[in-house]
This record gives structure tokens, sequence and C-alpha cells, in this order.
């Protein structure tokens, strides 16, 4: 064989061979677990399909394979919406080891977050996890050590750091992203989160204080809802709808929406990595049990930048951003002259990968994943703490912890009743 010829042979095959590697049509079970080829459907399993759980069944590029609750009503509902051929289950561990599921899709209430994403992570699965990420700081630090432990991939179900309008800003967070980062409005920034800047804090969650035991219904397992939460006896107000009122399985109007808008924050604050070192909250004591409302939950971060949610919002005119050099309003709206012309000739922030099958079939983290996810979600849980506390709190970022504060760190991993654990 002639030289020329040895050579190009010798391309073709390094040419053939990157072709290959670069293609991946290969059947999944060949290549292993954990590698899911990107020609390959992905499969779902959905835990929880009460209403957050069955709106979330279609999903372009997926397929619900299985789903799990403890209400034979909910788990009927959405079985009828999927069709023949889903398999359904009364037990998470049951539907975690389907080998056909490739995503545990978490849509219980949050006392059910940890537990629940630790065990898939255990399993081999990837994750899909409703806000908040998880009902205290403990089980948030155990989620992110078995993420990264078991290799998985991991999604938080609030999109505005990367996607859609940011609520009364009438924007994506990438502009404020990029007005953040030109130093146009100076440092450190103050950011008001209320109605007069466009956030609702749904006060209507809060709890009943006087309930009264009711008889279980048939279709609920009420013990296995309750899971690791302290036994309280059976009340429909405790469930279902209105479960964010109590402090046993989420944190009032704070913990429902507190993670979709603080988490965009800690993004285009560039705190993605870090937490805010005080927490002050003004509000009426709250009770043991139920959640309550806040007049104002002020966090401040080591560098000065504050976290102001107002929960009055008595100011018709406050900004929502504001620095020692310009304001930012709602609508977008700001006292800086030209701001759009300026911002269009600054770069884009660093790119993301925001599509989280493509996170789960080339093992590239997701945009908001357990790391970040975990941070904006502590910003939330300390402010429950301080707000449970009714005082003020300081916190260290590093150790994570209440800093010479014991009854306050004896709530950042509260025991779990038996035999639930993490």
């Amino acid at each position: 064989m002639k030289p020329s010829t040895q050579k190009g042979r010798r391309r073709f095959l390094q040419n053939s061979a990157t072709a290959i590697a670069g293609f991946f049509i290969v059947p999944r079970h060949v290549l292993g677990r954990g590698f899911i080829p990107p020609s390959d459907q992905l499969t779902k399993g959905i835990v929880g399909v009460g209403g957050m759980g069955r709106g979330h069944i279609p999903y372009a590029g997926t397929r619900v394979v299985a789903i799990c609750d403890v209400d034979t009503t909910h788990l009927k509902k959405a079985a009828d919406m999927i069709g023949g051929g889903v398999k359904t289950f009364h037990n998470h561990h049951e539907l975690i080891a389907l080998p056909e599921v490739d995503i545990v899709h978490i849509a219980t209430p949050p006392h059910w977050h940890g537990i629940i994403s630790i065990d898939a992570a255990k399993a081999g699965k990837d994750i899909w996890c409703e806000k908040p990420m998880t009902k205290t700081i403990g089980e948030g630090k155990r989620v992110v050590e078995a993420v990264k432990q078991y290799g998985r991939m991991f999604r938080l179900n609030t999109w505005f750091r990367f996607s859609d309008n940011f609520y009364g800003m009438k924007t994506p967070v990438k502009p404020i992203k990029k007005l953040v980062e030109s130093g146009l409005l100076g440092w450190p920034l103050t950011v008001t989160v209320s109605k007069t800047t466009g956030f609702d804090w749904k006060f209507y969650w809060i709890g009943k204080t006087q309930l009264e035991a009711q008889p279980i219904p048939e279709s609920l397992d009420y013990e296995r809802w309750l899971g690791p939460a302290p036994y309280k006896p059976y009340h429909e107000h405790r469930v279902h709808n209105t479960f964010r009122g109590y402090w046993d399985y989420d944190g009032g109007g704070l913990g429902d929406m507190g993670q979709h808008y603080i988490d965009p924050i800690q993004y285009f604050l560039g705190k993605d990595e870090t937490s805010p070192i005080k927490v002050e909250v003004d509000a009426e004591q709250q009770h043991p049990d139920a959640c309550g409302t806040f007049r104002k939950i002020t966090f401040t971060y080591e560098d000065g930048c504050k976290i102001i949610l107002d929960g009055e919002a008595k100011d018709p005119n406050a900004a929502y951003l504001e620095g020692p050099k310009g304001k930012l309003y709602a609508g977008f709206k700001s006292d800086i002259p030209n701001l759009a012309q300026k911002l269009a000739l600054l770069p884009d922030p660093a790119p993301q990968v925001t599509n989280f099958l493509d996170s789960v079939k080339y093992r590239t983290p997701f945009a908001l994943n357990e790391s970040n996810g975990f941070r904006s979600c502590t910003v939330v849980n300390m402010g429950k703490i301080a707000l449970q506390l009714g005082r003020t709190l300081h916190f260290n970022p590093v150790t994570q912890e209440f800093v010479n504060d014991v009854e306050a760190n004896s709530l950042l991993n509260p025991p779990m009743r038996a035999p639930w654990n993490i």
C-alpha cells in the first residue's frame, strides 16, 4: 500500500471513530448504568401526584413510567391521565428501585424532599425536585453530599434565574445580572421583595391553631403522609392543599414562594457559594405549630448587601434594587439614564445548562442544581428559623451553623420521627 493511501485510510478511520463517539446510537444497557444516549427518550417516575405532581406529567422528551402517592385518590387521577402501562406504588422505595426509571420527580410536601432525594441518589437516579429544596438546612447538606457521592444530576424546579419574566420586574433575570455586574448601581446593593416591587408573599398560607382530630379518609395513608414529621392528629387542613401553613411540613408564604424569589437574587448578586451572616425579623410571635405572617425579614451578607422581605409593602415608591449610584424599580425602570443602551454594550452572563434532559444525557450540572439550590434554600430556612424564634440570628456561611446559639442550631437538623432518617 502506498504511503498516501495509508495516510488516507488512517484519516478515514480516525474520522469515523470521532463520528461514532459523537453520535451515541448505542442501546442503553450496552453502555451501562448512568449513561443515557442522547437518542433515547428519558423516563420519569413521579413521587407525589397531587396537583403539582399531576401538573408535571407532560414534559417534552420524557415519558412517565411510574407514579407513587400515599393517597389512592391522587394515584387514580394520575394513572387515568397517563393511561395504560404506568406502574403505581404506595412506597417511594419501590418506584426508585425500577431499573427503567431515569429521573425521579419529587412533588411531595417539603418534609419528604430530603429523604426521597437521598434515596433516589443512592439508587442511581437523577433527581428533579420541587421547591423548596428541603425543609431544613441539615437535610439540604445531606442532599448535596449524596448527589455528589453517587454522581447524580439534580434539578431544583424554580427556573427564574434562567428563563421567563421575573415577576414584577417584567423581564428575565439576565439584564438584572448584567446591571449588577456592570457596577452602574454601585455596591453594596439592597434588594426589596414586596408587593410594591411585584412579589406576593401569599400570606393566606397560615395554619389554624385549634384543630380538632378528624377521621382519617380511607383513601389516605396518613401515617406515611406524615413520615418523618412529628405525629399530630389528622385534620384535613394539615394535608394536601393547605399543608404549607404548618412548620412541620413547610413554612407558610415564606416557604412556598421564598426560593422562587430569593434564588435569582443569590444568582445576580453573585452569592451562589455563600450565605447571609445575619437575619433579622419583625413579626408577631409565631405559633409553635401554625405558620403566621411577617412584617419584615432582613438578610445581611458579609459585604453589606441586603435582602429585605417586606410583608407590609407600605412604600409605594420602593425600589427593587438599590445601590449608592442608582435604583431599579418594578417593570425594570431605573433612574440611570439610557440604561437599556448601556446594558446592550455589555457582555452577557456566563452560559448555563438550562435543559435538564441535556444534564441527564451529557452529565453536565443543571443551572440550578444541588449546590446553588442549597444556598438559596438556606436563605429561606434561615428566615423560617428566625421567624419561629422571633429574634435576630447570626450565621456562619462556612460551617453552616448559627453563631453561639444552641436553640437556633437545634432547628438546623431536628430529629425525624422513627423509623425515618437520613
